[in-house]
């Protein structure tokens, strides 16, 4: 270094001002990290607490006091030792006897008696129909003023026009008699009690005989109180050799053919 003194120059730092402003960063970055741990240690120090849950409401409690418990028995005093009771006698049982088994009287058995044949129905000719009845004849018919028939009422056409309106009824004879359908000869259906049918449940016809008693149950009183003698003639169409129906005994009245069994008034 010369000795000659240097211009000072305000711009230039000193050594020394180096020093000192060197010093003061220290200082002043020792002071900011203080600061920072303090606030590091601050936030560490503060505890979150968690939310504190509401207080349960009271619970009422009744307190129950059980009842004592029964007074136990007195103990009974033990008997004296001594003989035991003796047992109670049973009744003597009786001897039982089987009961004696009686035969019975020989009775002599009846023989049984047959059925009954069935009434087979009967075909009637020309010679077993002579003064029969017919629709609107005289004695037996019930026309008015003819013979002991008479009375105003015609029952012989009144059934014969019904029995004709019926198709069933002319298929039902000629089915369970076709010879006599064939041939036009008349089949006796009653003769104070309904004369049995072959081949057929009960006495036969049944569709027949309700038609002819409906008819009956429906005429006027007079007219079913009206006397009768003899057989009355019903035919089931107009041309010959039409089936015929045959009904009627020695004394009778139509009110009988409304009973399954009347007997009629035979003389």
């Amino acid at each position: 270094m010369s000795g000659r003194p240097q211009h000072y120059d305000p711009l230039v730092p000193t050594p020394r001002p180096r020093r000192r402003a060197k010093a003061d960063g220290l200082i002043a970055g020792g002071i900011s990290l203080a600061a920072h741990a303090g606030l590091l240690l601050a936030i560490l120090a503060v505890r979150v607490q968690p939310p504190i849950p509401p207080e349960a409401e009271p619970i009422t409690v009744a307190l129950y006091q059980p009842p004592p418990p029964p007074p136990e028995p007195p103990k009974l005093a033990p008997e004296p030792a001594g003989d035991p009771a003796p047992a109670k006698a049973s009744p003597p049982r009786l001897p039982v006897r089987p009961p004696k088994l009686v035969p019975p009287p020989q009775v002599e058995p009846l023989p049984a008696r047959p059925a009954p044949a069935p009434q087979v129905v009967a075909e009637l000719g020309e010679a077993d129909l002579m003064g029969a009845a017919t629709a609107g004849s005289g004695s037996g018919a019930g026309g008015a003023g003819n013979g002991p028939g008479g009375g105003g009422c015609d029952m012989v056409r009144l059934l014969q026009d019904a029995l004709r309106k019926n198709p069933r009824v002319r298929a039902a004879l000629t089915q369970v008699h076709p010879e006599a359908a064939s041939r036009g000869k008349a089949v006796l259906v009653w003769n104070g009690d309904w004369v049995q049918s072959p081949g057929q449940e009960g006495k036969g016809l049944a569709g027949v005989r309700e038609l002819i008693m409906l008819e009956v149950a429906f005429a006027p009183k007079a007219c079913r109180d009206d006397p009768m003698r003899g057989l009355v003639l019903i035919s089931l169409s107009d041309g010959p050799g039409a089936p015929r129906l045959a009904l009627g005994s020695s004394r009778w009245n139509w009110s009988d053919l409304l009973f399954a069994k009347s007997g009629g008034r035979r003389g």
